[in-house]
């Protein structure tokens, strides 16, 4: 892939950098940095072909969620191993060389642990971890591991040229309703000022811990678990062929919203 060096822009307290995933080593000074290929704008727009593949991804973070090549289902990177759940509900382990057109992620080194013993419903587990977050971080990464109920997943089928936009895709998407489950939640939350290259507000993915089921989460209440905060400083952007930064924070945050399910908030 062609190597493209964009001047940093500050994006409120992110820097934003476009690189070639192959040329970036891992740092430990720059651990607490999200790495990601293609931006969201593109895969609204029907950008389904992977540029970055997954094993490039996974050399600088080793938890993240994203899709797949030809938007074949919810990708979810957990303790280094990516993992799909397909349009079906099956799980799958990813070869490394499996390419994603979108997919964020980071080396995740948590800096704040919440006990949760009381059951807490999306909106109100989403508050307390915005509460819990380190000062003035622009990008968190959080993982929480416990019992949950009342999970609403979806799942997108694999695509076929000519690719048709996303906001098409997901009114045929597949969803999955679970009374219960204990498993993992993985995600990001950015600013709207990233809206255009990331999702804004709240992004999160689920497995479970027998890789039976999981998704891209809508709705879900945890009755009790653990929460771990990370937060990142810098975001590295790989942009595929003919793909741009574009003006980062001027997409329609309407739009978005409609096709992740409308989770959360925006974060500030």
């Amino acid at each position: 892939m062609p190597r493209e060096v964009v001047d940093d822009r500050l994006i409120g307290a992110i820097h934003l950098r476009a690189l070639t995933l192959a040329g970036l080593d891992h740092d430990p000074v720059e651990e607490h940095r999200a790495v990601q290929a293609g931006t969201i704008d593109a895969l609204m727009a029907g950008d389904y072909d992977g540029d970055a593949s997954l094993g490039e991804l996974l050399r600088l973070g080793d938890t993240g969620i994203g899709t797949v090549q030809h938007l074949g289902g919810e990708l979810i990177i957990l303790d280094g191993v990516p993992w799909l759940i397909d349009a079906d509900g099956a799980i799958s382990e990813l070869s490394l060389d499996v390419r994603t057109p979108f997919a964020v992620a980071c080396l995740f080194r948590p800096e704040t642990t919440l006990e949760i013993t009381s059951t807490l419903d999306l909106a109100s587990l989403l508050a307390q971890i915005d509460e819990a977050a380190p000062p003035g971080s622009p990008i968190l990464a959080l993982r929480v591991h416990g019992s949950f109920r009342d999970l609403a997943l979806r799942s997108v089928r694999r695509q076929h040229p000519p690719y048709p936009p996303l906001s098409e895709v997901v009114k045929d998407q597949t969803t999955f309703d679970l009374e219960s489950a204990v498993g993992t939640l993985v995600g990001f939350r950015f600013p709207d000022a990233t809206s255009g290259l990331e999702v804004p507000g709240y992004h999160l993915h689920f497995i479970d811990d027998e890789r039976r089921t999981g998704g891209h989460v809508m709705g879900l209440t945890l009755a009790e678990g653990t929460v771990e905060i990370d937060h990142c400083e810098t975001l590295h952007v790989e942009l595929p062929p003919g793909v741009s930064l574009g003006s980062p924070g001027t997409v329609d945050r309407s739009s978005i919203d409609a096709v992740e399910g409308r989770l959360g908030e925006p974060a500030d």
